[in-house]
């Protein structure tokens, strides 16, 4: 009995900490909505930008981790299922969506690379009409990244945006990013692949540990015969 009042308080703050941290990301994501103009990278998917992201990330980490912290603290049978449920889904298609990136990893790469131009194009159209005045995407990806374009710098046509200026070197000629910035998403990884796929491996062993912990409480509260409480 105190091993499944152990596990059952361990699902608890596990799943609270993923729920602080969903919480979070969820927020971070409101706040990139209402503090500038934000287009899409890729068109073809067009509720794909950043703020997007982390908001439909965050909602995802809090429901789940929510419906863990709760059927473990109540031992509430349904919700307990409905965090395995979820949790067996998320997994699944995790892991498919690794496999398809490896299968197809040349056709997606030409996908991306081709939204990507159309993207820009979008871009540099906008801020001709607005005066080089809006900032989206692109602008936050450059800074953070520290490159700019898809390749390089010259595909900002006629003047590469100010979130491209090299602002490491104190030159009188102004310096741009000279790596692009999904030359540099792709480069690194490749070189992290390895870590890349140690992290994906990590995932999926938090996630199986979480269905076997609710799947043992579940048990146990079927055991009990205490029901759908």
């Amino acid at each position: 009995m105190s091993c499944l009042k152990c596990l059952k308080y361990t699902m608890c703050v596990v799943n609270f900490i993923f729920f602080i941290c969903g919480a979070t990301v969820f927020g971070f994501g409101i706040y990139l909505m209402t503090i500038s103009r934000f287009s899409s990278l890729l068109p073809s998917l067009h509720a794909v930008n950043i703020a997007n992201l982390l908001f439909i990330t965050g909602i995802i980490i809090t429901c789940v981790s929510f419906l863990g912290f709760l059927g473990a603290l109540k031992e509430n049978r349904c919700l307990l299922v409905s965090f395995f449920i979820l949790l067996f889904i998320l997994m699944v298609a995790e892991l498919a969506a690794a496999c398809l990136l490896l299968m197809y990893e040349a056709r997606i790469e030409e996908f991306i690379n081709k939204d990507l131009k159309e993207g820009l194009d979008t871009s540099i159209n906008n801020r001709k009409s607005h005066n080089n005045t809006i900032e989206d995407d692109w602008d936050k990806v450059q800074t953070t990244f520290h490159c700019c374009g898809i390749t390089n710098y010259t595909e900002w046509k006629p003047h590469p945006p100010k979130s491209c200026i090299d602002s490491t070197k104190s030159t009188n000629e102004t310096q741009y990013w000279p790596q692009g910035c999904f030359t540099l998403l792709k480069d690194s990884f490749e070189k992290n692949l390895l870590n890349t796929g140690v992290g994906v491996i990590v995932v999926c062993i938090i996630e199986v540990l979480g269905m076997c912990f609710s799947m043992t409480l579940f048990c146990h509260i079927s055991r009990s015969g205490l029901g759908y409480k």
